[in-house]
């Protein structure tokens, strides 16, 4: 099974994620995001698949989300306005994303992907 990663190449978390991939053998397919940008139809896929909270998947710690204060405009967005959001710009999604076999993980904590992809 190869997974889909999605990531900023300079990230901290993505590299330490990177590492970790690569150091339990499982392949995948590297996408940049501020590059590649998920799409809107993606996010909204990425977004039901997860399971999550629209807000998991916006890079809070990030410059453009506190730059354009989001933290006070999500809570009156739309799921639309939001999803448009996040297409609109790598850098306000939370990454690294791994994408795979019917499952997604948003973020990197070390023991979430290990219980999540060694089975």
């Amino acid at each position: 099974m190869e997974y889909q990663f999605i990531c900023y190449p300079k990230c901290t978390t993505c590299l330490k994620a990177k590492k970790w991939l690569k150091e339990n053998g499982i392949s995948y397919q590297f996408r940049d995001i501020k590059l590649q940008n998920p799409n809107q139809s993606e996010m909204s896929a990425f977004y039901k698949m997860s399971g999550l909270p629209l807000k998991k998947f916006f890079n809070t710690s990030g410059k453009l989300y506190k730059e354009l204060a989001l933290k006070d405009k999500l809570p009156n967005m739309s799921e639309e306005e939001q999803l448009q959001l996040l297409a609109s710009d790598g850098m306000l999604v939370k990454r690294p994303i791994l994408l795979g076999n019917e499952k997604i993980l948003i973020g990197f904590k070390e023991a979430d992907w290990t219980s999540a992809l060694k089975k």
